[in-house]
């Protein structure tokens, strides 16, 4: 496990002298825009693990990307090979479905400390709902974005991660009622508390996702990448690309369906990714949204 290759991955080239919150915003950007987030492995046959020299192998070897346990306990080891001090957390993310949170902490993050301040990183979200870069820590304090305003709100030690995007305009009509679409203009994404967590904390939720019928992920292939402008993404066989603030206050959402045989087209030009076992794609109703 290289440091050096992990910024070959990620097109990091700058020198840095100190671990501070320039250079992490600097290279939480570049990992956003260079690794997918992404769960195809579960719709290849492949086995997910939280064994972190695999998770390297994975995302900084054969250039492929992860969810949330991969991306971002591969990001920890960064910070920590960079002289960062940092925290892992779990997240409870909100189902738009059920109007409430996870009852499991399945989403995994980091808390980093620069100069006396604390700043949430996540590299591993996905579409729209992802930050760019760092967000304080901070109680009701709008932080905008290229996506959006993100916005901390805490209350007797939950904190809540929510977003205010812009209104979608989408030019193909097939879509203009797709449920991959949230109107609505502000969303909550995510809870959590400080409490520090080890990475055995997700195990049992690592599994869940792989093998539960009720998972999102075992109902939905997914794979979105961050762009300067916006992001793409390919859910099952629909394939997006989302322009942020396209027009004052509107993001455009141009979608269309991809056909089986060009999926791995589009997954190698769209995304860098060549998949070493056959995918099958998959979108089935669940709560899930650009």
């Amino acid at each position: 496990m290289n440091l050096d290759s992990y910024f070959e991955r990620i097109g990091f080239n700058d020198p840095f002298d100190k671990a501070d919150l320039e250079t992490l915003k600097n290279i939480h950007r570049q990992h956003i825009l260079s690794i997918p987030f992404e769960n195809l492995s579960i719709h290849c046959g492949e086995w997910i693990t939280m064994d972190l020299e695999s998770v390297y192998n994975k995302i900084v070897k054969i250039n492929r990307g992860g969810w949330c346990c991969e991306n971002n306990q591969l990001f920890s080891w960064v910070l920590k090979e960079m002289g960062y001090t940092y925290t892992t957390l779990g997240a409870r993310v909100f189902n738009s479905f059920k109007n409430e949170f996870s009852p499991l902490e399945s989403h995994l993050i980091n808390k980093v400390l620069i100069d006396g301040k604390e700043y949430i990183t996540d590299v591993s979200f996905g579409v729209s709902s992802q930050i760019c870069h760092p967000i304080e820590l901070v109680s009701g304090k709008d932080q905008p974005q290229l996506p959006g305003v993100f916005r901390l709100v805490e209350e007797s030690g939950v904190w809540i991660l929510e977003k205010t995007g812009r209104k979608p305009f989408i030019p193909n009509e097939s879509f203009a009622n797709s449920s991959l679409v949230n109107k609505s203009l502000t969303k909550q994404l995510y809870s959590f508390t400080l409490t520090p967590r080890g990475y055995d904390h997700f195990q049992n939720t690592t599994k869940f996702h792989q093998t539960s019928p009720e998972s999102l992920f075992t109902n939905k292939s997914i794979c979105s990448l961050q762009t300067p402008t916006g992001f793409k993404a390919l859910i099952g066989w629909t394939y997006s690309e989302v322009t942020y603030n396209y027009q004052d206050g509107i993001d455009l959402f141009d979608m269309k369906d991809i056909a089986n045989d060009e999926i791995d087209k589009v997954l190698k030009e769209e995304f860098s990714l060549s998949l070493l076992n056959k995918h099958t794609p998959k979108n089935m109703k669940a709560g899930y949204t650009l």
